[in-house]
């Protein structure tokens, strides 16, 4: 009796709970291509941090950009396995889920606020099921690596006409090809890792990506033309394993939401505040880069003649929703 009121004495003297009731903290790697400046890098490297501080250690987020894995076919995988509690399959969302694709027809979004409201809505809510249920993993937020825009090192792109005869490197994937080809270029298939030795000896004339990355990415070395197309809305998910998002208290999984949702915010800001001829002007100029907007209607009129009838047949039913929505 007096042996145990004196052990309770000395745990609530010290604050500290009895060693078979503490709780051991969770580690959580958050598996990326690309470290800061990256834009997402950016967005996840703050999202690691606020959890583990908003959590006070029990959740201990930590960023691998370019380490343990290097491939979104990896990073995914791993994801799906649980040997990485925290994901995403980046540009490679519509290979890995083809449910995704859809974002993907150029054209079909037409503006950052329509894409965030058919992600943000009912689609996006839809799908959070399908990944669940299909794929064992859990939605923590969808982001978009930006729209694409091309970039090369003939000519500025102002109407379809101008890609004409130009070999564009291809995100390796049936909807990126058949955009380039589309639009009048020349689709050249081929690993991200193999673009900058393909364009310094010529067997590119060019490709496409986001404005934001640009820079961090250094497309200036090779390239002197970036033309604003806005072809393909680039959406991506952010995803967690189920099994480790199950094993969280309901607290936790709240807080892994709610600074998500702030991470989403942030990822976003970075993305579609530079998108613009003034943002690009500005981050590209200064490294020689000339840009100019292009001809939408009729690059929009091009997509829509020669693809949109085949992929709103692939799509039916998800098509109407994201056509009706508006942001």
């Amino acid at each position: 009796m007096f042996a145990a009121a004196g052990g309770l004495a000395g745990i609530l003297a010290t604050r500290r709970a009895p060693a078979f009731a503490q709780t051991a903290p969770k580690k959580l790697v958050i598996a990326y291509t690309s470290p800061p400046p990256d834009v997402v890098g950016i967005g996840l490297d703050w999202y690691a941090k606020a959890l583990t501080e908003r959590s006070k250690g029990e959740l201990q987020g930590q960023l691998e950009a370019g380490t343990i894995l290097t491939r979104e076919t990896d990073i995914t995988n791993a994801v799906k396995a649980g040997n990485v509690a925290i994901g995403t399959p980046i540009g490679a969302a519509a290979t890995l889920f083809p449910e995704m694709g859809v974002f993907l027809v150029p054209y079909l979004i037409g503006s950052y606020a329509q894409g965030y409201a058919v992600l943000d809505g009912p689609v996006g809510d839809g799908l959070s099921k399908v990944f669940e249920e299909k794929y064992g993993v859990k939605v923590l937020f969808y982001y978009d690596l930006g729209f694409r825009h091309f970039w090369n090192n003939r000519r500025p792109i102002r109407e379809p006409s101008d890609l004409r005869g130009m070999k564009i490197r291809a995100q390796p994937a049936k909807i990126f090809v058949d955009t380039i080809n589309a639009l009048g270029a020349v689709a050249v298939p081929m690993p991200f890792a193999e673009v900058i030795t393909a364009a310094q000896q010529g067997v590119i004339d060019g490709g496409d990506y986001p404005v934001a990355n640009m820079d961090a990415n250094r497309f200036y070395d090779f390239s002197k033309y970036y033309s604003l197309t806005y072809h393909n809305y680039g959406a991506s998910v952010l995803l967690m394993n189920l099994g480790v998002w199950n094993g969280l208290r309901p607290d936790q999984q709240t807080l892994v939401m709610d600074t998500g949702r702030e991470a989403q915010r942030m990822t976003r800001h970075l993305m579609d505040s530079v998108d613009n001829l003034d943002g690009a002007k500005r981050l590209l100029g200064p490294h020689g880069m000339q840009v100019n907007q292009a001809d939408l209607p009729a690059l929009k009129k091009r997509a829509q003649d020669k693809l949109w009838p085949g992929y709103q047949q692939q799509y039916a039913g998800l098509w109407e929703k994201i056509v009706g929505t508006s942001g």
